[in-house]
């Protein structure tokens, strides 16, 4: 039998077709012009006017190209990154000079700077029918190709970069000017070049606008109507030649800047205390409503939540990054809020570690206004990275890139220094590695941290106090111990890692009971009923004395432990992590006790 291909019949060979014959369709009347232009003959090169048309072209194309990046860049930047109606309204406008032909722009051009209107009045007449005339005209054409192209690139960069250059201490018109252009550069390139190229061959509106001086457009027209084709050979093959010329310059590949040789000495930063910090925010995100506040200030805090909770708006609001109205935050007693994020001295890692395009490792750490180099040094010595200084971001793993952005958040020596998932895309091994050592940092070195995570067992490991957040509401908060051993609903249970809520029930004999199983003594608890209850799993014990049946449903084996889910008499399932559980499999019968210290137990809704 023949393998069936994945795709449909044919489909590869057919795009291939239909790719080479717009190739065809695009190449071929070029390569019809090129053979005719190598045969011998008058080609037109001595016609006069010639190079002055095409001096007047080049000229007045790069004139408009540098007005329209002046101009073009800062709209395309405000253009992406706002989402007002005046916003998507200037968007549209921007696009209609795409739409007219070119001759009607000019037409819609005379009646702003024609010879009878107020501001060609103003300039004696000079608009039409001068260079300047020529410059307006292909401007007014050729501007959509840049701010569509830049607004293009600045939509696809990552929104963490401004964020992260805020916390490092730039302020906007920075920010700007040393991360949002360089890191777009690739696409505003691009779209200066077909700026440039839309500029030299306008001819409908400059021929309305600006008939003298002739543009190598408007002396082809001339030539064809005089004498016909010969003669517009040599305006046609100066066109395609500037044309390669300014593609193939788009083309060359921006030489990437490597760091400076040798590092300073590496100095160790003196030992901090680490600061408190409170907060209250309460936002609003269209139809995303954000509430969470500290019970009182902390050190170390972690907020925890599940996808879509509001953890990030909560430390992009507290690290300054969204309007953020009235919301207070309190670092050391002082109230931070009135100050912009670059001012807040609050560092801020984002998820995955954003890095700046184009910027070695050591001009990452050293970024920040005010970085101490040798300071810097010693950060990346103490991280493991520092043989990597001359590393772009592209060539780090996962784990070098969160160890490149803790440096060069700490190189600022911040009171206090935002996560955002900080471990989550790393693999198993690499995150508890970083983990350790990021526990190490805090108490060594005396880190105030606000860590953002869905895992209940890293904000246990990276803070003494947990806000667990669920649809921008906080559901508990306080100590990690007390929260964890006593969830207040059976949501805030399966947050913190406790899976599996059972129904059952509390009679007057003070018994928590599932089904026909007595679990454990619920004596004085408030409790009764029917509830809902769960257990940790290091509460539950495989015992051949235990007083509670069950059956074995599922053994998973981890190497040094077992994870064994049992369901009981009655239907609860129970799970337990246990050493010696070697001789149990799906199916065995078997016996379990339970500590009561490690059941949660709510009442049942209604």
């Amino acid at each position: 039998m023949a393998r069936r291909s994945p795709l449909p019949a044919g489909s590869p060979r057919a795009l291939r077709w239909l790719a080479a014959l717009l190739a065809v369709y695009l190449l071929g009347p070029i390569v019809a012009f090129a053979v005719r232009f190598a045969l011998p003959g008058d080609h037109g090169f001595s016609e006069p006017g010639l190079w002055s048309a095409f001096a007047t072209s080049v000229l007045s194309a790069t004139v408009a190209t540098a007005i329209i990046f002046a101009l073009g860049v800062p709209l395309a930047w405000w253009l992406a990154a706002s989402d007002s109606r005046i916003s998507r309204i200037a968007g549209v406008l921007v696009q209609l000079p795409l739409a007219l032909p070119p001759v009607m722009s000019g037409i819609v051009l005379v009646y702003v700077i024609g010879p009878y209107t107020p501001l060609g009045t103003l300039f004696g007449d000079g608009l039409t029918d001068s260079f300047a005339g020529v410059v307006i005209a292909q401007t007014f054409v050729a501007a959509p190709f840049l701010v569509i192209g830049a607004r293009s690139a600045f939509r696809g960069l990552d929104p963490a970069l401004d964020a992260v250059a805020a916390s490092l201490g730039h302020r906007p018109w920075a920010r700007f000017v040393r991360v949002a252009l360089p890191a777009a550069g690739d696409g505003i390139r691009a779209a200066l070049v077909l700026t440039w190229l839309r500029a030299l061959g306008e001819y409908g509106a400059t021929a309305l606008i600006a008939y003298h001086p002739y543009t190598l457009p408007v002396f082809v027209n001339v030539q064809f109507q005089g004498s016909g084709l010969p003669t517009t050979q040599a305006p046609t093959a100066l066109a395609l030649g500037v044309a390669v010329v300014a593609i193939a310059i788009g083309l060359v590949p921006v030489r990437r800047r490597r760091a400076p040789a040798p590092l300073p000495s590496p100095r160790e930063p003196d030992p901090t205390v680490a600061s408190t910090i409170g907060f209250d925010i309460a936002l609003r995100r269209g139809a995303f409503r954000l509430s969470a506040a500290t019970g009182r200030p902390g050190r170390r805090i972690a907020v925890l939540g599940p996808s879509g909770a509001g953890k990030t708006l909560t430390l992009r609001a507290i690290a300054g990054l969204v309007d953020a109205g009235s919301n207070h935050v309190d670092v050391d007693g002082h109230d931070v809020s009135p100050h912009p994020a670059e001012s807040r001295s609050i560092g801020y890692v984002a998820q995955g570690g954003a890095l700046l395009p184009r910027r070695t490792v050591w001009q990452q750490v050293t970024f920040g206004v005010g970085a101490d180099p040798a300071a810097a040094h010693w950060w990346l010595e103490t991280l493991g990275v520092a043989e990597l200084a001359t590393r772009l971001p592209d060539e780090l793993s996962g784990g070098q890139r969160q160890r490149v952005a803790l440096a060069q958040a700490l190189s600022r020596a911040p009171s206090v220094i935002l996560l955002d998932e900080p471990f989550s895309a790393l693999d198993g091994p690499i995150r508890d590695e970083l983990r350790a050592e990021f526990r190490r940092l805090q108490r060594d070195r005396g880190l105030s941290t606000v860590v953002v995570t869905h895992d209940p067992e890293e904000a246990a490991y990276l803070a003494d106090d947990v806000i667990v957040l669920d649809e921008g509401r906080v559901l508990q908060q306080g100590r990690v111990a007390d929260v964890y051993r006593a969830p207040v609903s059976p949501r805030v249970a399966g947050l913190v890692g406790i899976r599996g809520v059972n129904a059952g029930s509390v009679g007057d004999d003070g018994i928590l009971r599932a089904g026909s199983s007595a679990i454990v003594p619920w004596h004085d608890r408030g409790v009764r009923d029917r509830v809902q209850w769960a257990v940790r799993p290091e509460a539950v014990r495989l015992d051949p004395d235990g007083h509670i049946a069950g059956v074995v449903v599922d053994v998973i084996d981890l190497g040094g432990a077992r994870v064994v889910e049992v369901r009981l008499d009655g239907g609860a399932v129970v799970t337990t992590k246990s050493l010696d559980a070697a001789s149990v499999s799906p199916g065995d019968a078997c016996a379990v006790s339970i500590d009561s210290a490690g059941i949660s137990v709510w009442k049942a809704p209604d």
